[in-house]
């Protein structure tokens, strides 16, 4: 397996000649694109399977390099990030250490998997408040546990006012849970800044599904419980993979769920390359074409990399489907999102695709 690690950055123009297509491909926020270097790293990896050369110790390599390049990514120590495959999952185990009889705030439309793991804990006495986003900071009191939310919003693309958010919660004693899946990728994300964070990586940074990742200050930590505990949380893998007494790692991968082997394989280039890209200027690029769309509709400009607009009857998006793009739908709503591959000529097809109707 080649070992995708590097130190040298990667410009915007030359990240662009990493994909093999994208024109009229505008849901990143749906199902990223991947590399050159992505498939050739799976191809490689499937090969090798067949020939009888996987090896459980080198994928274990990998999974620790991509661990180490994510860390570097979101500004966290690789001893604070603990891997898995789901979102829920993730807020799952979060979900079930809260303490009974607890509140957790949740902005009102948030993606289900932020949802679902916290209102099943309604037999616990786990109480869930759901608000308005922008009424998330104002919503929290001393009597609030926790506050749990996506840094961008699924459906709509909207940013969450996380420095609000944030200074409420110290101010309140609340913990903090942020879903920078819809952000990780194309914006600066920063996830020292709360206590924990959940990011799947296979929208906006392009790597296959079943990898993903929980950062976690340790005092946060502390108050969890390893609920998915399995060999992969292990001190030492191969040293405790045995019963009957559990010796689990000290630091985040005591949270830690077995990885699916060849979609950590495909990882590795994508994270290697987005921790190399200034963030900053892809969303300046991203930012840029999603204004570009907003003036063009005659929307406000929003400052986001997804784009939305009510589309109840899905008009808008079989006009768009017909002519080639690749958008989405969520929430009564037609959704489209800018990313590396895209360009002007992408929100020009968009902006014909809908007159032409």
């Amino acid at each position: 397996m080649i070992a995708y690690t590097s130190t040298s950055t990667v410009t915007l123009a030359e990240a662009r000649t990493r994909y093999t297509s994208g024109r009229g491909y505008l849901a990143a926020c749906t199902l990223g694109l991947p590399t050159i270097e992505t498939i050739a790293a799976m191809r490689a990896d499937t090969e090798a399977w067949a020939g009888g050369q996987a090896c459980a110790s080198r994928y274990g390599e990998v999974v620790e390099r991509v661990r180490v390049g994510y860390a570097d990514l979101v500004n966290v120590t690789p001893h604070s990030v603990a891997i898995g495959s789901q979102t829920s999952v993730m807020a799952g185990l979060v979900a079930a250490s809260i303490p009974d009889g607890a509140e957790v705030v949740l902005p009102r439309g948030d993606f289900s998997s932020m949802v679902f793991p916290f209102l099943a804990q309604a037999h616990r006495g786990v109480t869930v408040r759901q608000v308005d986003l922008a009424d998330l900071a104002t919503s929290l009191t001393a009597n609030t546990w926790l506050v749990a939310f996506s840094l961008v919003q699924s459906a709509t693309g909207t940013l969450a006012d996380s420095d609000a958010i944030r200074a409420a919660a110290r101010a309140t004693g609340t913990f903090t849970l942020c879903d920078t899946t819809q952000a990780t990728g194309w914006m600066p994300v920063d996830a020292s800044l709360f206590d924990a964070t959940i990011c799947h990586s296979y929208k906006w940074l392009g790597a296959p599904r079943g990898v993903g990742f929980f950062t976690v200050a340790e005092t946060f930590a502390a108050q969890l419980h390893p609920i998915n505990a399995g060999w992969y949380a292990g001190d030492d893998l191969w040293a405790s993979c045995y019963g009957p007494a559990m010796a689990l790692a000290s630091d985040a991968r005591r949270f830690d769920v077995s990885p699916a082997w060849p979609a950590w394989v495909g990882a590795e280039p994508a994270i290697d390359l987005f921790r190399r890209l200034d963030l900053a200027e892809v969303a300046t690029h991203n930012v840029a074409l999603g204004d570009a769309l907003c003036d063009g509709l005659d929307l406000p400009r929003l400052g986001q990399a997804i784009i939305s607009w009510p589309d109840a009857g899905g008009r808008d998006l079989a006009r768009l489907t017909a002519a080639g793009i690749t958008a989405s739908g969520r929430a009564g709503r037609a959704r489209v999102a800018f990313h590396l591959w895209n360009d002007r000529d992408d929100v020009d097809a968009v902006l014909d695709a809908l007159r032409r109707g």
